[in-house]
């Protein structure tokens, strides 16, 4: 059985974790992913792998599935009006398809 659904993918900086894990929960959403991440974009480059002084110098990437693009949306907006003019971040939405979807529905099935 499979359900279609919102792939939302937050990249930020580390040091921001549990405030987005706050947003993201608060927002309604079920449960999130989250991956040391590197790479380079408008703000130079950052990486995961290096040993370096400092850990908040690393990036993360947040992956969560949502029932609806509205949900997605509203996360993300939430996110970079908070904290995206002040560090750094991206956010965009995939379509996805969940396989073993019982795992996936909300309360008010699927």
């Amino acid at each position: 059985m499979s359900k279609p659904a919102k792939k939302l993918v937050i990249i930020t900086e580390k040091v921001l974790l549990k405030k987005v894990a706050k947003v993201i929960e608060a927002e309604g959403a079920t449960g999130y992913t989250v991956l040391e991440t590197g790479g380079k974009g408008s703000r130079n480059v950052r990486s995961s792998g290096q040993p370096s002084v400092s850990d908040t110098q690393s990036n993360i990437k947040f992956e969560i599935l949502t029932d609806t693009r509205d949900m997605a949306l509203k996360i993300s907006d939430t996110v970079s009006s908070k904290y995206f003019e002040d560090y750094s971040g991206i956010a965009y939405i995939c379509d996805a398809e969940v396989l073993y979807a019982h795992q996936f529905c909300g309360p008010d099935g699927c």
